[in-house]
């Protein structure tokens, strides 16, 4: 029997507060340690070395740090963006060309990002991939995010019709849980990588 929602709600809030918890207890040199072996896993991915847009994040709240994989993707040649808040459409994303001059800002949520200028703006459709933060996920490719929805309504187009970027979610080994509840809206991912492991959806 499914439970009620409010259950299934209380229950993800519960474990985000734990995987976050786990993450933020990791020391400087394990996230370090964790960021290269995260890059050499992405690098090696065919997927990674055809596509020449991508989408990415810069870390906050313990994310497990995507910067030595942006450096090792703007020596190949490739165009990287950033996800910056909507200024007018309230839960969505923009994404934005970044690289090491862009001028930045910080948003409502203490998140660095790019500061809006439109002429920087990649249409979502024209990515070829977005790597996503996360903060838990099953083997399943089932993604617990934050609960503000930004991921899901991003990926909406993958998640009825196949279309638009690949998604590729990222983060810690030990945001690895055997199974999440999972709400209607919930986006699965086809593919997650952690330093140690590759989780495929099933």
């Amino acid at each position: 029997m499914t439970p009620p929602a409010s259950s299934s709600q209380l229950l993800r809030q519960q474990l985000r507060q734990q995987v976050r918890y786990a993450r933020q207890q990791l020391s400087p040199q394990q996230q370090q340690h964790a960021a290269q072996q995260l890059s050499l896993r992405l690098q090696a991915l065919p997927l990674i070395q055809h596509s020449q847009h991508i989408a990415i994040y810069l870390a906050n709240d313990g994310e497990i740090d995507p910067q030595p994989f942006i450096e090792w993707l703007w020596l190949q040649g490739k165009s990287v963006y950033l996800p910056v808040l909507h200024p007018f459409s309230k839960g969505h994303l923009l994404f934005l060309h970044y690289d090491a001059t862009t001028p930045m800002t910080t948003n409502r949520y203490h998140i660095r990002e790019p500061k809006l200028d439109v002429r920087r703006v990649k249409p979502i459709a024209e990515l070829d991939i977005i790597c996503t933060p996360l903060v838990a996920f099953d083997g399943t490719g089932q993604r617990l995010g934050m609960g503000g929805g930004y991921y899901d309504r991003t990926l909406s187009q993958w998640h009825q019709h196949r279309q638009g970027p690949y998604p590729i979610g990222i983060g810690h080994d030990c945001q690895y849980l055997s199974q999440l509840p999972n709400e209607k809206w919930d986006v699965p991912l086809p593919l997650v990588i952690t330093p140690n492991h590759q989780f495929i959806e099933a």
